[in-house]
C-alpha cells in the first residue's frame, strides 16, 4: 500500500507546540533537512540552567550549529553518573501492580512538550496534557524527537510518576525519520553498530538509561529508507540485545522490513514477523501497527500471532487522533466485531488533541470534559474508550490519600490556604485518581474536577444536583487489612448535605470531626474490622429537594493502625544557583529522599507570610524564579515530606544568601 503522507508543517518550539506534520502512514515528526551527518562531537548550548527532558542521537551529530536551546548529544558519549541533570529527571515512584488485562489494551503516544526544552519538573502553566485517565491505558509512549534535535528522547520524571502510580509503564521513543524529514540512514547503521565482541554499544546504552532515568522500555521506529537485508538483520539483533540488556519493555513500529527498506504493511505478515518473533522466540514485546489496517488484515494478524504462541493483544491496531480526535474515523467493528475483547489491542497516535486544540481562553474544566468524552462518555460516532476497553485500576489500601489533584490547576492550595502565586503543571504530584469518570447512582448528582475552589493541590471534586434522593459516588476499589479497623477521613465544603461513607455497597456514618481550615469541615467514618472489601463510595442526600446542592470533596484520607507522618527531609543543600535579575534568582536544590514521602513541597517563608515555590516527588527541585522579600539577606527555604495519607513531616531548612 503506498503511503499517504501531508504536508510538513514548522516545527519550533513554543508555548502550545508539539511535534507536528504526521503523515497518516508513517509516525514522522516534520523537520526540516539539516546538513549531513558529522563526526561524534556533542555540541550546542549549555547554558540552560534547568533541567531537561535528555534526548541524543545515537553515535554522531549534525553538522553546522544547532538551533538556540537545542544541545547535540551523543548517546555512546553519556555517562549518567555526570549528568548534572540526572537527580532532577529520575523517577522515583515503583510501578504499582494491577488486575491483569483480559482483551483489548490501549498503547497511548503522547507528545508532552517539544523534544528540546522539555522541563523535567513541570511548568509555571495549567495548560499541559494532565492525562488522568490510567486505568484505560496498558502502557504509554513518551513520543518525540526530530533529525535537528535528537532522534532518541527520555521521558521526563513526573509523567513516569504519574503513570507508575496507576500502574502503567512508560516508554521513551528511538526515532529514525525518513529522509523527507532529515533523517540519514547513518543514523540508523549507528544506532545498530556492533562492537569488536560483537555486542551492540548503543543497546547497552539505551538499557543503561532506562535503568538510570526509572522508566521502562522503548519504542522502536526505524523509518529511514535505503537499508538491506544486512542492516534488518542487525535491527533484529539489536532489538534482541536491547530486550535481554535489562528487563525492558521494547514496541517495535510497523515500518522496516525483512529486506531493509520501508513498507508500512498495516498488519503482521512475512515481511515484518522477524522483528516481533523469530525462531529462537519472542523479538519485540509488542508491535504497533500503522494505521490503515483492515477487518480482514488484524483478524489474519491475531491468528498469525497465536500461531506463534504470541497473544495477539500484543499487536497495536494504529489510530491516528493528532487531526480530529474524537471526531477520527475508526472501523470499531474491525476491530472488535462480535467478539467484545476485540482482535488486537488499540495504538492511539497523539491523543493529547484534547489539549491541543483548545480554545486560546479555555481552562483546566474544558479539557478535563474533553477527555471524558474521549475516554469515558464518547460524542457523535466516537463511543469512547471505556465503551471497548476495560479499566483497570490497582486497589488502594491504607495509608492512602488523594486531593483530586490532576496535576495542573490555577493555584496551589496547601491544606485550605492558597499558596501559590499562579498556574502551574507537574504531573509527578498528579494523585491516584477514580478509575470510572464518573459512577453515580441514585439521584441526579452529577461529579467532575473542579479547579476554582482546591483543597490541596489544583483541583478538588465537585458533585453537584444533589437532593433529597441519596446519591451515591462511587470512587476507589478498597482492599482491607485483615486486621484491625479502618478510618476513612472526608475533607468538604457544602452546606445542607448529609454524608455517609459506603464500602463493597455497606454504609457507614460519617461524623464531624471538626474544621479543616479554608471552611473546609472533616468527617471520620469507621469501617471495622472484618468488613467486605470493595468500591469505596461517598453517598450524598440534601436537605433540599430541588437538586441544587453542591458539594466539594477536598480530600480522601483512608488509614489504619499505625498511621505516623514521614520524618523530615535531610542532607538539603542548594546545589548550584545563579542571580537572573534584581533581586531574582534560579536555584537548583538537592536532599536525601525520605522513606514514606509520596512527594515534597517547598516554601519560601517570606517575611509576609510562606509563599509555595513547587512540589516535586524527586528528592531534587529547580527553582525557577525566587524573589528576594522585604530586603532579606538571607532566603529561608523549607521543604516538607508529604505521606501517602497526606500527613506532613517537620520542615527541612536551607538559606540562600543574597
Amino acid at each position: 500500500m503506498t503511503p499517504r503522507h501531508r504536508p510538513a508543517r514548522s516545527f519550533r518550539p513554543s508555548r502550545r507546540a508539539v511535534l507536528a506534520g504526521v503523515p497518516a502512514a508513517a509516525l514522522c515528526a516534520a523537520v526540516p533537512a539539516r546538513d549531513a551527518v558529522a563526526a561524534r562531537t556533542p555540541t550546542g548550548r549549555a547554558d540552560v540552567f534547568g533541567p531537561q527532558a535528555a534526548y541524543w542521537f545515537p553515535d554522531s551529530v549534525p553538522g553546522g550549529e544547532p538551533d538556540p536551546g537545542v544541545v547535540w548529544r551523543s548517546l555512546l558519549d553519556y555517562v549518567p553518573e555526570d549528568d548534572p541533570d540526572l537527580p532532577y529527571n529520575t523517577a522515583t515512584v515503583p510501578l504499582a501492580e494491577r488486575p491483569p488485562a483480559d482483551g483489548a489494551r490501549v498503547q497511548s503516544l503522547v507528545s508532552f512538550a517539544p523534544t528540546s526544552g522539555n522541563p523535567s519538573q513541570g511548568a509555571p502553566d495549567a495548560r499541559y496534557y494532565a492525562f488522568t485517565d490510567w486505568a484505560l491505558v496498558e502502557e504509554l509512549v513518551f513520543w518525540g524527537g526530530s533529525s535537528f534535535e535528537g532522534l532518541i528522547l527520555a521521558p521526563n520524571a513526573p509523567v513516569v510518576d504519574a503513570a507508575h502510580r496507576n500502574g502503567v509503564p512508560v516508554l521513551g521513543t528511538v526515532f529514525l525519520p525518513p529522509a523527507a524529514y532529515g533523517g540519514d540512514l547513518r543514523w540508523t547503521r549507528e544506532l545498530v553498530q556492533r562492537d569488536a565482541m560483537g555486542g551492540y554499544p548503543v543497546a547497552d546504552k539505551l538499557a543503561e538509561v532506562a535503568t538510570a532515568y526509572g522508566f521502562d522500555g522503548w519504542f522502536v521506529n526505524a523509518e529511514t529508507g535505503g537499508g538491506d537485508r544486512a542492516l534488518a538483520e542487525d535491527m533484529r539483533g539489536f532489538l534482541k540485545r536491547l530486550r535481554a540488556a535489562a528487563p525492558l519493555r521494547i514496541t517495535w513500529y510497523d515500518s522496516m522490513t525483512a529486506d531493509g527498506g520501508i513498507d508500512w504493511r498495516n498488519r503482521l505478515d512475512d515481511a515484518n514477523e522477524p522483528f516481533f518473533h523469530d525462531a529462537d522466540g519472542p523479538v519485540a514485546h509488542t508491535m504497533f501497527l500503522n494505521f490503515d489496517w483492515t477487518a480482514r488484515g488484524l483478524a489474519d494478524s491475531a491468528e498469525r500471532a497465536r500461531g506463534l504462541g504470541r497473544d495477539p493483544y500484543e499487536l497495536w491496531a494504529g489510530v491516528d487522533l493528532e487531526a480530529n480526535g474524537t471526531g477520527t474515523r475508526v472501523d470499531w467493528d474491525a476491530l472488535f466485531g462480535a467478539d467484545p475483547d476485540g482482535k488486537v489491542s488499540i495504538g492511539f497516535y497523539r491523543p493529547e488533541w484534547t489539549h491541543t486544540r483548545l480554545p486560546e481562553d479555555a481552562g483546566p474544566e474544558e479539557f478535563h470534559r474533553r477527555e471524558e468524552r474521549m475516554w469515558h462518555t464518547g460524542e457523535g460516532d466516537w463511543p469512547g474508550v471505556a465503551a471497548h476497553v476495560e479499566a483497570r485500576a490497582a486497589e488502594i489500601a491504607p495509608p492512602f490519600a488523594t486531593a483530586f489533584n490532576t496535576g495542573h490547576g490555577l493555584r496551589y492550595a496547601v491544606e485550605g490556604s492558597e499558596s501559590s502565586e499562579g498556574e502551574w503543571s507537574h504531573l509527578g504530584v498528579q494523585d491516584v485518581l477514580p478509575p470510572r469518570r464518573w459512577s453515580t447512582s441514585g439521584g441526579t448528582a452529577q461529579a467532575g474536577f473542579d479547579f476554582a475552589e482546591p483543597y490541596h493541590g489544583g483541583s478538588c471534586l465537585k458533585v453537584s444536583g444533589i437532593g433529597a434522593e441519596p446519591a451515591e459516588v462511587g470512587l476507589y476499589p478498597l482492599a482491607l487489612p485483615d486486621a484491625g479497623a479502618v478510618t476513612v477521613e472526608l475533607v468538604y465544603r457544602g452546606a445542607g448535605v448529609d454524608v455517609e461513607v459506603a464500602v463493597g455497597g455497606r454504609r457507614f456514618a460519617a461524623r464531624d470531626a471538626g474544621d479543616a481550615g479554608g471552611g473546609w469541615r472533616r468527617v471520620r467514618a469507621r469501617v471495622p474490622e472484618g468488613a467486605e472489601p470493595g468500591t469505596l463510595s461517598v453517598c450524598l442526600s440534601a436537605e433540599e429537594a430541588d437538586g441544587g446542592a453542591v458539594w466539594r470533596l477536598g480530600l480522601l484520607r483512608v488509614t489504619g493502625a499505625g498511621a505516623a507522618p514521614p520524618p523530615p527531609p535531610s542532607g538539603a543543600r542548594v546545589e548550584d544557583a545563579r542571580p537572573t535579575g534584581e533581586g531574582t534568582a534560579e536555584l537548583r536544590l538537592r536532599w536525601n529522599p525520605v522513606r514514606g514521602a509520596r512527594h515534597y513541597e517547598l516554601f519560601h517563608a517570606a517575611p509576609e507570610g510562606a509563599v509555595l515555590l513547587g512540589a516535586t516527588a524527586t528528592p531534587a527541585f529547580h527553582i525557577r524564579e525566587l524573589r528576594r522579600r522585604g530586603g532579606e539577606r538571607y532566603t529561608r527555604l523549607e521543604i516538607t515530606a508529604v505521606g501517602h495519607d497526606y500527613g506532613r513531616s517537620a520542615c527541612a531548612v536551607l538559606r540562600h544568601r543574597w
